[in-house]
């Protein structure tokens, strides 16, 4: 059974889905205002590990993960960076539309995700497409009197929902903690300084704004997932994802406002990943050490020439546990590099494309699996996503004694989860076998008793007449490919 550490009741609990059969996760997308950096991807990755964990365990899931099209801060006359909307203000910048932006870098961000091979996600709403869905919630609010309204902004009234803080701990009881924890806010319309905007009054010139019940304005960050969320995956669902620093605000306010919109529990399990370091150090635009996948990719790699490629990224995520802190310096990534390039070296040469092998009596080396270690390895991955033990037991596996088809049949199972695209490097046994007529069959094995005399003359000409028959002999030695004894391979010329 999976295990995962649940933020909200800050223990790890056994995997409960409503149903059955089907798990829905629901992850917070970028803001496409510029390339996606690589701290961003990590946690993103963390949610392709879960759900690639969770259809393994065999289950269907329903991943949805948002476009965040629509920017939440005001825009101001100076245009003072911490105020503009980063959407408006990269369009300004650039002399393009918001919109023109947000289809440039959601481009971008997708095609880095395909690099890291994270999968696509069943549904990738955008939030510019569901203003109607987030007026809806906010109306029902105002209605319960959760919300209200001040000249054309619609606060969420955090004193009327009694379990505010219970993801976070900011809770109203220790109201003087919670104002600490809510960022420096210019509005001073609103009853509390810990109330949050549900919906802003648009200002008279602003590029992205909406018609609404209470004027032209434009949604506030936290509603936009509640509305997107419970529109795919109803009003309760299993799993939320995202990194740590959404805890507070965003994924508190997304739980009070939508709890007090539906009257029920919203997700089930909050599931957060660490924050990535950049050599020991907070990422900062104004440090410098904030890196993109394209900036990876033009990175020279010190001792070997050429550039990283993405997959290194992903294996070197795979070494971290996504909970814990992940430092990320050149030369980890230069290690990832190398022992993902030793990977494929290995697993390159377990088998030979095209050959049909004439197997000992003695064995048989196609179909099993390696039981052992698929096991380990279904263990760890249960284990609150342990990806650093499975990345272990996939190099034990590697290094085991087992017959390299076997290895390569547990190799294809394990690499569904960590997505390292192996199955390229490993010819697929079922594609390699060939019909060999029965005339064949029998030149070999009359070839093979001649050999087995030393009569090496003659099974050469034998073998040459093979050769004219479209067939070609290859003789691998003992101990190759887990048998005992030599083997003879044939594979198809014409």
């Amino acid at each position: 059974m999976l295990k995962i550490y649940n933020t909200l009741s800050r223990k790890i609990e056994d995997f409960k889905p409503i149903d059955p059969l089907k798990v829905g996760i629901y992850t917070c997308g970028p803001t496409v205002y510029r390339e996606v950096h690589i701290g961003n991807l990590r946690t993103y990755l963390t949610a392709d590990f879960l759900r690639r964990i969770l259809e393994y365990n065999d289950y269907r899931v329903t991943h949805v993960k948002n476009i965040t099209d629509v920017g939440h801060m005001r825009n101001t006359a100076d245009h003072h960076h911490a105020q503009i909307d980063p959407i408006i203000e990269e369009a300004m910048k650039l002399g393009k539309t918001p919109q023109q932006i947000a289809k440039h870098f959601t481009k971008i961000y997708l095609e880095d995700e395909k690099k890291i091979n994270i999968l696509p996600v069943a549904i990738c709403p955008k939030a510019s497409e569901h203003i109607k869905e987030m007026i809806a919630i906010i109306s029902i609010l105002l209605k319960k009197g959760f919300a209200y309204e001040a000249d054309g902004t619609v606060y969420f009234d955090v004193k009327k929902f009694k379990n505010y803080g219970k993801l976070s701990g900011n809770t109203l009881n220790k109201m003087d903690n919670l104002l600490k924890a809510v960022r420096v806010s210019l509005e001073t319309d609103k009853k509390d300084s810990a109330d949050f905007a549900l919906w802003k009054k648009a200002e008279n010139d602003r590029l992205m704004k909406w018609e609404s019940p209470w004027g032209m304005g434009f949604p506030g960050w936290h509603i936009e997932c509640s509305a997107m969320s419970i529109k795919y995956l109803g009003d309760r669902f299993d799993i939320h994802t995202g990194g740590e620093d959404l805890i507070f605000p965003h994924h508190e306010d997304e739980i009070a406002q939508s709890e007090a919109a539906t009257g029920q529990k919203f997700v089930n399990y909050w599931i957060h990943g660490g924050y990535l370091l950049v050599d020991g150090e907070k990422m900062s635009r104004s440090k410098g050490n904030v890196y993109t996948i394209s900036e990876i990719e033009k990175k020279a790699l010190p001792r070997h020439g050429g550039g990283f490629e993405p997959l290194s990224f992903r294996y070197l995520c795979l070494t971290v546990h996504y909970k814990a802190k992940m430092n990320f310096t050149w030369e980890a990534l230069e290690a990832a590099q190398t022992a993902l390039n030793n990977l494929r070296r290995i697993i390159s040469d377990w088998d030979e494309p095209k050959i049909a092998r004439l197997q000992s009596p003695k064995r048989s080396d196609g179909g099993q699996g390696c039981a052992e270690y698929e096991e380990r390895f279904l263990d760890a991955i249960n284990d609150d996503l342990n990806m650093p033990k499975a990345l272990a037991i996939v190099w034990e596996l590697v290094k085991s004694d087992y017959p390299t088809s076997a290895k390569a049949e547990s190799l294809y199972k394990f690499d569904k989860v960590i997505g390292l695209n192996l199955k390229s490097q490993i010819p697929n046994p079922k594609s390699q076998e060939i019909k060999i007529p029965e005339n064949i069959l029998e030149l070999i094995r009359e070839r093979e008793e001649l050999r087995k005399n030393k009569r090496f003359h003659l099974s050469d000409q034998i073998r040459n007449k093979i050769k004219k028959l479209g067939y070609d002999i290859q003789d691998l030695p003992a101990g190759r490919q887990g048998n005992d004894d030599g083997t003879t391979g044939v594979k198809k010329i014409f």
